[in-house]
């Protein structure tokens, strides 16, 4: 949750921004095994064609880095800067911005349109991503935290200023733990209203956007689930608040209430271990649970959820840059064609990596072909 909250707590600083997401120009250096590497993408879907440990997965975790300021692999900095180099730089022209990120072991500069940014979180505006990697797994059946992940994404970029409610609920969560540990009875009862009043906030948020989601899902994506899966009757899922039952989660007073009552036993526990920072999702197949799928299942519903998130964003007048890393671990031939062919009439620019050219790519000026060698990138 820290890692989420902390991209949140940033927000835009800029005038308005630009919804529609295309990279024209990638400069990258220095970063891993990618040297002094510039690239032209197209609109819509660009294919990066490697063996393994010749900078596949480089190139889209060095994207990443371009729209997040961090790594979608690691936390240490000095794993992404090339040896014997002290810093690494991405540089991006897209429509209506330059961007220039600089990063060495002990600082960061980032700067958009010759303009020093002081917080990160217009990347995210102007460059937002949706990933797929083998890297961060599913989100069927995988951690909650992978799920809150996904899921606040989108509650992000839907209602942006979520991210002040996250940053008032991580001050109020670190006040109640840090009291329950001290046993300072005399204010839990202030924060204990204050973090209830902020969770429905949370919550209502994100109920809201899983509605849409299921709005969508069910106009729009089940023809495509039907075309994956042989029989279909139900995907659904489920939001999952991380307060017990006792606790209506869209009720600041229940929470209040419960909270209240169970001082006794959070004491001893010394800290809370309830609210939107333990909350989930819970998916299932044909009323079939998540974690009673094959792994199979679980990849499709996840690609499927993951599709409907960039398709509201697309509807929301964003248009998402779109990452997939070795599409072929993750997709039979009849299953690639299928997505690549929903992914070019959306409209989003997608970068997709492969081992090899055996896939079946739509047949028109849409794809563009690169090679990867050793770290050296090449078009077709």
């Amino acid at each position: 949750m820290t890692t989420f909250i902390n991209m949140l707590l940033c927000l835009c600083v800029f005038s308005i921004i630009n919804p529609m997401a295309f990279i024209n120009k990638l400069f990258i250096n220095q970063f891993r095994n990618l040297n002094n590497q510039l690239i032209k993408p197209g609109k819509n879907i660009n294919l990066y064609i490697a063996d393994n440990a010749q900078g596949k997965t480089n190139l889209i975790e060095a994207i990443y880095y371009l729209g997040h300021n961090r790594s979608f692999k690691t936390k240490v900095i000095k794993e992404l800067i090339n040896v014997d180099n002290d810093n690494f730089q991405l540089n991006a022209i897209t429509d209506t911005h330059r961007i220039k990120l600089e990063k060495s072991r002990k600082k960061t500069i980032i700067n958009i349109n010759q303009q020093r940014l002081k917080n990160t979180s217009e990347l995210a505006q102007i460059l937002p991503m949706q990933i797929m990697t083998p890297d961060k797994g599913f989100i069927v059946n995988g951690t909650p935290k992978n799920k809150r992940s996904y899921l606040d994404w989108g509650v992000f970029h839907v209602k942006p200023t979520v991210s002040s409610y996250f940053k008032n609920y991580n001050k109020a969560l670190k006040n109640i733990n840090s009291l329950l540990l001290s046993k300072k009875v005399q204010e839990l009862d202030f924060w204990f209203l204050e973090i209830a009043k902020i969770s429905t906030k949370i919550n209502q948020a994100r109920v809201d956007y899983i509605n849409q989601l299921k709005k969508i899902h069910s106009n729009e994506i089940l023809p495509l689930l039907s075309e994956l899966f042989n029989s279909v009757k139900t995907f659904d899922y489920q939001f999952k608040s991380g307060w017990p039952k006792e606790a209506d989660a869209l009720n600041h007073q229940s929470i209040y209430q419960y909270l209240t009552q169970n001082k006794v036993f959070l004491l001893k526990t010394k800290y809370l271990n309830y609210g939107p920072h333990k909350a989930s999702i819970k998916f299932s197949l044909n009323a079939k649970e998540e974690f009673l799928l094959s792994r199979g299942e679980q990849k499709i519903l996840s690609i499927i959820f993951w599709l409907t998130q960039v398709l509201i964003l697309v509807k929301s007048g964003i248009n998402p840059i779109v990452l997939i890393d070795d599409i072929s671990s993750e997709l039979d031939k009849k299953k690639i064609k299928i997505i690549l062919h929903y992914l070019n009439t959306l409209d989003v620019q997608t970068f997709i990596t492969n081992i090899n050219h055996n896939l079946p790519l739509i047949k028109d000026d849409s794809t563009n072909i690169f090679h990867i060698n050793k770290g050296v990138i090449t078009p077709s």
